[in-house]
Formats: C-alpha cells, structure tokens, sequence
C-alpha cells in the first residue's frame, strides 16, 4: 500500500505529510485496517539492557515526539518504540520549513529543535495508551536552558518519565538545539552522567524497579573524542548507547537542492559513517554496554550491517519514509538469514 501512497505524500511539504501519515496511521489502527498497512514479523527474540524484545528492530525518537501514535506504531511489527525527545516545558521548535525530503539521495535534512508538547503531555498520552511493548523516552533539554542548568531538565524529565518507560535515552547529540552537543565534552559528560546515574539508582529504590538508561552519542565525533565517551560510559556503569544521532557533514548532498538546509541529515549517507561508530564503540566497551545502531538504514542488510559490526539492536526512521512499514519485516528477516548462515544453519 505505502508503494502507492508515496507519490502522494512526497508531493506535500514534508511535515504536513509526516502528520497526515500518522493520523492516517491512528485511522487505520481504529479501523481495524492496520493489516493493510503493518508489516508481518516474525518473533526473533532479543534480551538486552535487562528488558526482553520480541525482535531487535526498533522506531527510533523523534517520528512520535509526544507519544501520541503509540497504539497505531505498535501495530507494525515493531520490536520497541522510542518517543520523544521531549523536554520539560512545551516549545514549538525552530521555524518551518524545518524539514526537508532529499529523494535522489535516500536523506532527510531536520532542523526541529525538539518540538514537542512538553513531558506531562507525553506521560499522559503513555498512560492513555494501550501499547504493552518495550518503550524508550528520549529525553532533552529546553532550548532557552543553558547548558550549565541542562543536567536539571534532564532530571526534570527522567523523574516524570521513570515509572512510565522501559529504558530512557539521554539526549545530547542533536545539533539542532544550540550548544547542546557540547554536553559531550568528556569532563562535562562525566559530570553530567554522574548525577543521571544518582538519580536513575535511587529511583529504582524507590520505584522497587531499576529502569536501563542510554546515551544517544554524534556521529561526528573524532576518534579521541569517542574514546572520552567510552571511558565515561564504562567508569558510570551507563546500561547502554545508541550510534548515532543525525551528522552536521552534509558534504555526501552537497549537489542536492536542499543539500545546504541548516540541520542535521539522516538516511543513506549517514550509513557508513554510523556503522564505523557503532564497529568503534563496540571494540572500545567489548561487551560491558549493549550498542543500539542506528543511521542510513533502508534495506534488510543494512540493519544486518550495524548487528555484524556490533549492534544487539536497531532502530529505523529515515527509511520508512523511504519504504514504508515493509522495512521493518525486510531487516528483522535480513537480521535472521545472516545469524543463521553464521551460525551454520
């Protein structure tokens, strides 16, 4: 069905189409229509971060920021949803246009600036909701909080979203809220992490239930950089990381139309440069801390690219605006043959 709505949705404004599709998406799940549009996926279990996923492909953040389709999302075939990034107070994001479709080179360029209606409008559509799978809340801070007061938002956030999520993202890589990845200088992570970890531990006491907290880290970051990074997740004992978030490096569209667009890029060109993130991470943290892959993924070997290089999961957005809900099928079925065919099957 997504091959024939396409061409519809790609002659919109990109945002109008992003939100036509998910009331489209809202319509069809009260319907009783989702079998016409979700994909058919097959159970891969995968145990990660302490939580049980029913297959390693999940949504990445910022396809539903408040959380307000997570009945219709769950209906894929999804193995997890993450939602968010929010913040603690409602901010109506960057001006429009802010999002741009790059066709010829399988991309979106984003400039949001974590629009979103603030964290008790994500809670309260969580708790109206019926989905019953593994959820991730990304979290954030508020544009106008400088980055010396950004570990209160986070705090702000992780408190109010603690009970109501299976894992929490800490978002700091987004280059679309000024300064914010500057959070990921190694002395001011440290600190940064440190008081998350405080606050994750002693919610877990109070809460009779410890929730996995990861970090979303650049893709941009240099080699020394990534290994700062490492030390710090190690020496905080951080549950997780997902590679990556958007790249600044738009030099792979340079020729396109929109190729110069202020904001962060995603989809194909961002592929090989998250893979060798996610390779680089894996080799520095060994074991110790599950990787999520994420960037560039718009086919079933793709996704299985990031879990040969070290990934336990993935995460999709770019490519189902590409492809459709059939992505999802297509990586955990890739995902699979290649285990299989590893593992001599």
């Amino acid at each position: 069905m997504y091959h024939w709505l396409r061409p519809l949705l790609f002659k919109l404004d990109a945002e109008t189409a992003h939100g036509l599709t998910l009331y489209g998406l809202d319509v069809a799940h009260r319907s009783e229509l989702a079998r016409f549009v979700a994909s058919t996926t097959d159970e891969m279990p995968v145990d990660a971060f302490g939580l049980h996923f029913p297959n390693p492909v999940g949504l990445a953040a910022g396809l539903d920021k408040n959380a307000a389709h997570l009945d219709a999302l769950g209906a894929l075939g999804f193995g997890f949803i993450e939602v968010g990034t929010v913040t603690p107070r409602p901010q109506v994001g960057n001006d429009r246009p802010r999002l741009f479709r790059l066709p010829r080179h399988e991309a979106i360029i984003n400039r949001m600036g974590f629009n979103n209606d603030g964290v008790d409008a994500l809670v309260r559509n969580v708790q109206a909701s019926n989905y019953g799978g593994v959820l991730g809340i990304n979290i954030g801070k508020n544009k106008d909080t400088p980055n010396d007061k950004a570990v209160d938002d986070y705090l702000f956030c992780l408190e109010r979203v603690y009970a109501h999520a299976s894992y929490i993202t800490v978002n700091i890589s987004s280059p679309n809220t000024k300064g914010l990845r500057d959070l990921q200088e190694e002395a001011t992570l440290r600190r940064f992490i440190e008081t998350l970890r405080e606050a994750q531990e002693r919610l877990g006491a109070q809460q009779g239930k410890r929730k996995p907290m990861l970090l979303k880290i650049a893709p941009d970051l240099t080699d020394a950089e990534l290994d700062s990074v490492a030390e710090v997740l190690l020496a905080a004992g951080v549950d997780g990381v997902i590679c990556t978030n958007t790249t600044i490096d738009h030099s792979a569209v340079a020729s396109d139309p929109h190729g110069n667009e202020t904001g962060g890029l995603s989809g194909t060109p961002l592929r090989a440069r998250a893979t060798s993130v996610v390779r680089g991470m894996r080799e520095r943290l060994g074991d110790r801390i599950g990787i999520i892959g994420v960037g560039g993924i718009i086919d079933g070997t793709d996704a299985a690219e990031k879990i040969d290089a070290g990934a336990k999961l993935v995460q999709i957005y770019s490519g189902l605006i590409y492809r459709g809900p059939q992505l999802i099928a297509e990586c955990v079925n890739e995902i699979r043959r290649q285990q299989e065919a590893r593992d001599g099957r």
